[in-house]
């Protein structure tokens, strides 16, 4: 009874949810950080089989490319870890290149304090090229908390980003919500969906058209403490996101 109501409840609240995603590395983030000594390396792929077809606002077209981001995370102690990202671009017509790189300390509450939530606070800033990002320094704010109900996993990421240079500097802080609610269908496997959108300025939210929204339907492996996979499929639902994105992420923990 308990899931089946946080399920409706979810459904029901998405759409008030719902300006800037890259696609460089589409992930709901867990509260929990990596354990202390250890380091994460991940690649993140995804490709873009309906995207723009056109510059725009100095940006590159994204249609049929393959966007490849290393990330690398090592946790500190129990509640703190910090990620370095390498973004690249692989395409036809000179769009093949590396893009740029942030980095992203992050807090959690520790485990120890047992809260009924997981909660964490990530920090991500850095800069891309102007032809593949509308805006080149810019700062992400992620407060991110989530929940294990059972076989249900429940995450929010209710993030907030700000454009320091670039075309969208004079816009304030944008609010970027992501969601994602996968279910264990057996010990190994879990599958659910994954929410990724962005309304706009906090004052001024933007006409549904020119928000960006896209939905997938994610599957994730959990075979070893080790490693993990996610992979989906992803469709967007406004003129102003790209549709049709295959994406997966291959991790990797060692000592």
């Amino acid at each position: 009874m308990k899931v089946s109501l946080c399920i409706t409840a979810l459904i029901y609240v998405m759409p008030f949810f719902c300006l800037a995603q890259d696609n460089y590395e589409i992930q709901v983030y867990g509260a929990e950080t990596v354990a202390k000594g250890n380091t994460m390396v991940e690649l993140h792929s995804n490709f873009t089989f309906d995207g723009s077809k056109q510059t725009e606002n100095g940006v590159l077209p994204t249609n049929h490319v393959l966007h490849e981001t290393i990330e690398i995370t090592h946790g500190w102690n129990s509640w703190f870890e910090t990620g370095f990202y390498i973004f690249n671009t692989i395409g036809s017509d000179n769009r093949t290149t590396y893009v740029g790189s942030h980095i992203r300390p992050r807090v959690r509450i520790p485990e120890s304090w047992k809260w009924p939530v997981g909660l964490s606070l990530s920090l991500e800033a850095g800069y891309q090229k102007p032809a593949y990002s509308e805006d080149d320094w810019t700062l992400e704010i992620r407060p991110i908390i989530d929940k294990q109900l059972g076989n249900l996993y429940l995450s929010f990421n209710p993030t907030f980003d700000k454009s320091f240079h670039g075309f969208n500097k004079n816009l304030g802080y944008v609010f970027s919500p992501n969601f994602k609610a996968a279910y264990n269908i057996t010990k190994v496997v879990a599958t659910g969906f994954e929410y990724y959108g962005s309304l706009g300025p906090l004052n001024n939210f933007q006409p549904y058209q020119s928000q960006q929204q896209q939905l997938f339907a994610a599957f994730d492996l959990d075979w070893s403490p080790d490693w993990e996979l996610n992979f989906g499929y992803g469709w967007g639902f406004t003129q102003s996101t790209d549709n049709a994105i295959f994406k997966v992420i291959l991790g990797y923990r060692f000592h």
